[in-house]
């Protein structure tokens, strides 16, 4: 017939896009079980109330300090800075106690907040310089916001920074930020696991889960003793 051009795509590149598409149709639906089951295993390991580094928020965007502290600047110019997830998923429940207020000019370092359970305490110490801005009154309502959504409502003072650029420097980032957390999370249980077993006379009340995760909450079980080391362990930059 003219006009008429017969191909056999088996002497073509057809042959090489039916094998892609067909490694595709497989490959995709495969992919999306895996996934499920990470959601899912995440899930499970929330509702037990194990800590894991999967787990834990680390928002990108953030300038996350040593000490446990985040800070990210407004386009009014002032810093929001609050507590990471890391350390309110291991305190548990607190009550937190301004040591600053506004109009107060503070240093980097200086002492901001104390966080107090049933006469356990932290000090939270400030990530940068500045001036008080304001404290976020939204959490004497709603306290429940700290740990709730601790990047975003749970936020604890706003500060004016007087040297932005140069104290954020070393602090962490993205991609660096979520290895770091990792990292004080393999040290955090090398910690417990020590403290434990120099402050506790009953070694098999140790905090960790089968298969050796870390329970969350698990500084409320600990004695004041512990509380002070994992100050100076974790808290100070």
């Amino acid at each position: 017939m003219e006009g008429f051009t017969y191909t056999n795509i088996f002497e073509t590149k057809g042959i090489e896009y039916i094998i892609i598409i067909a490694f595709l149709i497989i490959l995709i639906p495969f992919w999306i079980i895996l996934n499920k089951e990470s959601h899912l295993v995440k899930r499970i390991y929330r509702k037990l109330g194990v800590i894991t580094a999967g787990i834990l928020k680390i928002p990108q965007g953030l300038f996350y300090s040593k000490n446990h502290t985040w800070a990210y600047l407004e386009k009014t110019g002032n810093a929001k800075v609050g507590l990471d997830d890391f350390l309110l998923k291991i305190v548990g429940d607190i009550e937190v106690h301004p040591i600053k207020f506004a109009g107060d000019k503070i240093r980097k370092g200086d002492v901001l907040a104390e966080l107090n359970q049933k006469g356990k305490r932290l000090m939270i110490h400030s990530p940068i310089s500045g001036e008080i801005a304001k404290l976020n009154d939204s959490l004497k309502v709603t306290p429940e916001l700290l740990q709730e959504d601790p990047y975003g409502d749970g936020w604890l003072f706003a500060i004016t920074p007087s040297n932005w650029k140069t104290e954020t420097q070393s602090y962490y980032l993205a991609e660096e930020a979520s290895n770091w957390i990792t990292n004080e999370l393999n040290r955090f249980k090398d910690f417990v696991a020590v403290s434990i077993g120099k402050h506790s006379t009953e070694p098999s009340l140790v905090t960790f889960q089968e298969g050796g995760e870390l329970r969350q909450n698990i500084l409320s079980e600990l004695d004041s003793e512990i509380w002070e080391e994992f100050q100076e362990s974790f808290l100070v930059d």
